[in-house]
């Protein structure tokens, strides 16, 4: 078993431990209304306003006060962005004070961000330590690739059929989106392009539910896995985003064959 790293007390100086830079975006990039769904997942909590460590606000609007829930929300971003992006590493323990102190934030909110990302599978707790982040391998990427397969493509099949070329013919920004991302290289960026677009695509669909489970085992297959690389290149992303365009247009034509041929591609290829 990988030994865990050497978590700081909170009354150490956390600085030397901040090798990876993680801080919470004035307005994060991600959907609104993902942050909003897991706001509300988050367990309890008033709506109080959060004082920092530093006793200055936490980013935000100049002037506006800034509630718990936003950020909570602001943090949870944060700490999926660096999931994404291999800042936080598996097998690792993180302590939400030492985490706190890096966003500028009291520990509060960063615990509340790390229970919701418990209970997504991202991490785990540690008792009197703080929280691990999971250690997932190939095996595990594999199934979750093919749970969505077993969910969209018969959704995007039966979209085929039904939803007219002009309508598809509108994803077009969106598909070229992702093709913009890959090529900026950052793998925080592209997955959020990326879950962009199949949102959408799903959207079509006029189903709540589906956005929601296809949306949560899309994000947690977007985690690194032990093994692999920490983030896939710039040619990797490319690659990947040209399939979304290539998937646009077979969707246009409604060839199901192509369609279907394309998503087990898309879902393998990116593992």
């Amino acid at each position: 078993m990988k030994q865990s790293a050497q978590v700081p007390d909170a009354t150490e100086d956390p600085r030397p431990a901040a090798a990876q830079p993680l801080r919470v975006p004035a307005q994060p990039a991600a959907a609104d209304r993902e942050r909003t769904r897991d706001r509300d997942a988050v367990a309890g909590g008033d709506d109080a306003p959060e004082h920092t460590t530093h006793g200055r606000p936490p980013p935000g609007r100049p002037g506006a006060p800034v509630r718990r829930s936003s950020v909570r929300g602001q943090v949870l971003d944060a700490l999926r962005a660096a999931l994404t992006a291999g800042d936080l590493r598996p097998g690792e323990v993180y302590s939400a004070p030492v985490l706190g102190e890096r966003f500028g934030v009291s520990a509060t909110p960063v615990r509340e961000a790390m229970q919701q990302l418990a209970l997504e599978g991202a991490v785990e707790v540690v008792p009197n330590r703080g929280f691990r982040v999971v250690e997932r391998d190939a095996r595990e990427l594999a199934e979750l690739a093919e749970v969505r397969a077993l969910i969209e493509v018969p959704v995007l099949l039966r979209l085929a059929r039904t939803v007219p070329a002009e309508r598809w013919a509108r994803l077009r920004p969106v598909a070229e989106a992702t093709v913009r991302a890959a090529s900026s290289g950052c793998p925080v960026t592209y997955a959020e392009a990326d879950r962009a677009f199949h949102r959408e695509v799903l959207a079509l669909a006029g189903n709540e539910q589906l956005l929601r489970v296809a949306g949560d085992l899309h994000r947690r297959a977007q985690w690194p896995s032990v093994g692999a690389p920490a983030v896939r290149g710039r040619a990797g992303l490319t690659a990947d985003a040209h399939q979304h365009t290539a998937l646009l247009d077979a969707l246009i034509t409604g060839d199901q064959d192509l369609v279907r041929a394309l998503v087990a591609e898309h879902f393998a290829t990116a593992l």
